[in-house]
């Protein structure tokens, strides 16, 4: 049975009426000839960052387990609202969480590995239904408790489902249509890039990029998955970037808030160096005039989680941002102070790689936009909420 998998990401919903439009998207797809459609959906943009400042408002000390399972009911949410809105449409659909995916990992709480994948509960769903909404960025363990694959790794969850379902492309929805040469949010002469290999983009995501998760990438070119770049617009689906193959490109990524981690010796920095590495969590080693250092530069929150295990004495000192240049086989980190600055030097990068080019016309506005209903679940330290 065939079906097209098609991800939205939060920047999809940032309002309750887009889960019709995207549900109208999808109609459309089944009235344009479509067999089956799978939609594996995002939390709405913030909601993720608000569950979890809830939960350690609670209890700073919340199991990674307990965090798991809060954070994986924007997704679901998610899921059940677009659920809701095409079956407003007379579309015969069905919603599943982490629980129901087919999709085992370890018990690596907080970024969960993908073990193991079992087709059958999707597919009886899509015997029933025409439409089958996925829950993204959750699954269960061994032991049947519900995991987090990360943050912003719904991704994964549709790279996934595709390759079970035996299909060779999986179409990724945001806010922009594809894979671009920086954040074009931060610098207006960004170049869309209309094909990427998996190797480059992948590297792009470790280092800040935001358009695709580095797991999913990297899942898609173990498994023969075409990645399609897409967004929504009001003229309809407009397709910017495909993954596949080796193709390079020269990029710029900043990545705003990497940590830094000052350890007692070299010795000891290097040793955790190695295990971030082993983890696959891109960081980079530091020395100064306040010794020995690390700046984490992905997946944060599991390298601080690593650092406690090691029982490596160290201190958080701040964050600063990382300036990537990405140019063929050669990578250079920068770290700023201040932000602005990073914006700026990335700017300063981009025009060195690709000089006279002209931007996008929303390449201007300075943010992506968060939800201002994401408090749809709950709003951390919102008034007259007891701390």
């Amino acid at each position: 049975m065939s079906a097209a998998v098609l991800k939205f990401g939060g920047s999809s919903f940032l309002h309750p009426n887009d889960y019709r439009r995207v549900a109208g998207h999808i109609v459309d797809r089944l009235a344009a000839g479509e067999n089956k459609v799978v939609a594996v959906v995002s939390a709405m943009s913030g909601t993720t960052g608000d569950l979890k400042a809830v939960m350690l408002d609670v209890n700073k000390k919340a199991s990674p387990s307990n965090l798991d399972a809060a954070l994986a009911t924007g997704e679901m949410l998610s899921a059940c609202l677009l659920e809701a809105a095409i079956s407003r449409l007379g579309v015969p659909v069905m919603s599943l969480n982490g629980y129901f995916l087919g999709i085992r990992t370890n018990s690596d709480f907080g970024r969960a590995l993908v073990e193991s994948v079992d087709p059958k509960p999707i597919m009886a769903a899509l015997q029933e239904h025409d439409v089958v909404v996925a829950a993204g960025a959750q699954a269960i363990d061994q032991s049947g408790r519900l995991t987090f694959l990360g943050r912003n790794s719904s991704d994964l969850t549709a790279i996934v489902i595709a390759s079970m379902l035996g299909e060779h492309a999986c179409e990724i929805y945001s806010d922009v249509p594809g894979v671009y040469t920086a954040d074009p949010y931060l610098v207006p002469r960004a170049q869309l890039i209309p094909e990427i290999g998996y190797g480059t983009i992948a590297q792009m995501s470790r280092h800040g990029a935001k358009v695709l998760h580095h797991r999913a990438v990297e899942y898609a070119e173990n498994h023969a998955v075409v990645i399609v770049c897409k967004s929504l617009t009001s003229d309809g689906a407009v397709t910017g970037t495909i993954v596949a193959g080796h193709e390079v490109a020269p990029s710029v990524t900043v990545a705003r808030d990497a940590a830094v981690i000052s350890c007692p010796s070299l010795t000891e920095r290097d040793n955790f160096r190695a295990l971030l590495d082993q983890h696959d969590i891109s960081a980079i080693s530091m020395e100064d005039n306040c010794g020995a250092g690390i700046c984490i530069i992905s997946d944060i929150d599991v390298a601080v989680r690593l650092v406690k295990l090691t029982g490596i004495p160290s201190v958080f000192t701040g964050s600063r941002a990382a300036v990537t240049e990405l140019d063929s086989s050669v990578l250079r980190v920068h770290l700023e102070d201040d932000y602005e600055r990073a914006i700026f030097l990335a700017r300063q990068i981009h025009d060195r790689l690709y000089p006279g080019a002209v931007g996008e016309p929303f390449g201007s506005r300075m943010a992506k936009q968060r939800s201002a209903f994401n408090s749809l679940l709950i709003r951390a330290n919102a008034p007259g909420n007891p701390q």
